[in-house]
């Protein structure tokens, strides 16, 4: 089943994110990543949630996030990340049939 990365993320060093940019593509294409979703326009439909920059990934499943997110090609660009920004992030699976 599909699983879902969402990220919100609040710039805090746009130089230093645009290297996280530069290194992030390789290792998702590696784990089969995909991005759905990157810094677009949003709107707010319901409630006050007014994300900075969100970001949707999507992986074959949960399981293979987990391989990308904690591999050594990702956790360079994870580090740079964690310095040129803030984020709250989630990760959802997909469609559960039956429920």
């Amino acid at each position: 089943m599909a699983a879902y990365f969402i990220v919100d993320i609040e710039v805090n060093d746009p130089q230093m994110y645009e290297e996280y940019r530069k290194l992030v593509g390789p290792t998702l294409e590696r784990y089969g990543g995909k991005f759905l979703a990157r810094g677009g326009a949003t709107e707010t439909i319901e409630g006050d949630w007014r994300p900075k920059r969100l970001v949707m990934l999507e992986f074959e499943d949960a399981d293979q996030f987990k391989r990308w997110y904690y591999s050594p090609e990702y956790s360079e660009a994870r580090e740079i990340r964690f310095k040129a920004s803030s984020a709250r992030a989630i990760l959802v699976e997909g469609i559960v049939e039956g429920i």
